[in-house]
């Protein structure tokens, strides 16, 4: 070994071999690949990059001190099938069809056995518009493998947007969210272009239905599927080379409860190491499929941490196969944090920065972490605190591969308007151009009959058709109602309301 700047460098055949290997991609290979790690209720301040003091998360730290780390970036919604779909079709939650967690399954489908258990056999949310383009179609129809692991909810099993129909070449997880809520489930979801399959198959978990679905022996289930998900992921990622770019979309479903993982190491970090004044014990809900646990803190911190190893494990294997350099890495979370299945999010947000959690168009439910990490194209350990939402990163997306004309191209042309609402953040990732920005950004929420519009500074919160006027300059807790003060605002944000909202019988809201 001989030392060169301060970096040791092997010599001989192995280190010339390594470099023809890196020679040859970057010959047989322009157009980066994408990896889009999107978690489940992880709230804003989660991260120890950005202020959590309780929970180890050293490898996303480390992305976000090798990336640029966003402090305003926004979910597409307020909970989880509607944000996802903001993602997927570049749309806001005013124009997207799946604006709520639409389910379809219910106690006339409850007549699947598996081993000792009942479940549901039909399962899922309502599906994306067929006639409308997302994501993995447009990067499939431009030369991408794609792939996608965990947390699908946009359609239902057998419906007309299921991954085999959408442009995914490889599929596994959960079709339906409400599935997701077992981490120890009867079965799973796959779809595998690759090995001949036509359609999305269930995956019976033969480990797991000898033992019951809720209460005392439900931990007798060994088959852990954050475990399972995340390994199909890393497998399919061992499968890609330098020769084909790749899009992967990994939707993992930590830290969203239930509370429940396997007694490992990194759950024994935690067991016991809070104070039995600060221990939170969790009854369950078998109903909601929660179960119950004596040790909910020490869950809820376990599950963020196998997540960050998790993390570490995919930019690990980037790096061992040489496609560091030309793979964009995105971490975020669907939506704002939550408290069910006995989570605790003022324990661990003590600073209550923001208001509001998942369901709420407050700052607390839309507001997210959003990393992203690119080599030698994104400035590593930068701040930055561009406005943007989930419906921004389809034009993103095709700026980093190079798809041009992707809204003219891809537009559904029975339409008077196909809305494509997204803004390229490319510019702000690269330096590269300027960067547009939004007149304003929107969220609508059925469930809570709940609307957000954010213009500049301002945020106007709309619940039940009554409106609240927030300065986030000045009030980033959103404690200060200045409506009174300011009609003019208040007018036009209630126009705006009124403009970005399309008629959707499925999710009906109250406008201004």
């Amino acid at each position: 070994m001989i030392t060169l700047n301060n970096k040791y460098v092997c010599c001989g055949l192995g280190a010339l071999a390594i470099a023809g290997q890196a020679s040859a991609q970057q010959k047989t290979q322009t157009k980066p690949n994408i990896i889009y790690i999107m978690c489940d209720d992880m709230g804003y301040g989660d991260l120890g990059c950005y202020g959590q003091r309780f929970i180890s998360t050293p490898r996303i730290d480390r992305m976000a001190s090798e990336g640029m780390r966003f402090t305003q970036a926004y979910a597409g919604s307020p909970v989880s099938a509607p944000s996802r779909a903001c993602f997927m079709t570049g749309q806001h939650s005013g124009h997207t069809l799946v604006r709520g967690n639409k389910e379809y399954w219910n106690n006339s489908n409850l007549n699947m056995r598996y081993g000792v258990n009942t479940d549901y056999s039909l399962v899922g949310q309502h599906p994306y518009d067929p006639d409308h383009v997302i994501i993995p179609e447009i990067f499939k129809d431009n030369g991408y493998t794609t792939g996608m692991f965990g947390k699908w909810a946009g359609g239902y099993e057998g419906s007309v947007s299921t991954p085999d129909k959408r442009g995914i070449d490889e599929y596994y997880g959960y079709i339906c969210q409400f599935q997701a809520h077992l981490y120890y489930p009867n079965f799973l979801n796959e779809f595998s272009r690759s090995k001949g399959d036509t359609e999305v198959r269930r995956v019976t978990l033969e480990e797991n239905i000898n033992y019951p679905m809720y209460g005392s022996e439900y931990l007798n289930r060994t088959q852990y599927s954050a475990d399972l998900i995340h390994q199909k992921a890393l497998e399919w990622l061992r499968n890609q080379s330098a020769s084909q770019p790749f899009l992967g979309i990994f939707t993992y479903t930590l830290p969203h409860a239930e509370l429940a993982q396997p007694d490992d190491e990194i759950y024994q970090a935690y067991k016991d190491k809070f104070c039995e004044c600060e221990e939170k014990v969790y009854g369950g809900d078998q109903w909601s499929r929660y179960n119950p646990t004596d040790h909910a803190h020490a869950q809820f911190a376990g599950m963020i941490t196998r997540l960050d190893q998790q993390v570490g494990e995919i930019l690990d294997l980037l790096k061992e196969k040489g496609l560091d350099e030309n793979t964009v890495v995105i971490f975020t979370s669907d939506n704002g944090p939550h408290e069910e299945g006995g989570a605790d999010q003022p324990f661990f947000n003590r600073d209550g920065l923001l208001q509001g959690l998942k369901r709420s168009t407050y700052e607390g439910g839309i507001r997210i972490p959003f990393i992203v990490r690119w080599p030698g194209k994104v400035a590593a350990g930068v701040d930055n605190d561009h406005q943007f939402a989930f419906y921004d990163l389809m034009a993103t997306f095709c700026d980093i591969a190079g798809i041009e004309n992707y809204e003219e191209n891809y537009r559904n042309k029975s339409l008077d308007q196909d809305y494509f609402d997204g803004i390229s953040i490319y510019p702000t990732l690269t330096g590269q151009g300027e960067q547009q920005k939004h007149d304003y950004l929107y969220w609508e929420f059925h469930e809570t009959n709940m609307l957000g519009v954010r213009m500049g500074d301002w945020k106007l919160v709309v619940q039940n058709g009554n409106c609240r006027l927030y300065d986030l300059a000045t009030d980033i807790h959103e404690d200060n109602d200045v409506a009174s003060a300011h009609p003019d605002i208040v007018e036009k944000m209630k126009e705006i309301c009124r403009t970005a909202h399309t008629p959707n019988s499925l999710f009906n809201v109250t406008i201004p």
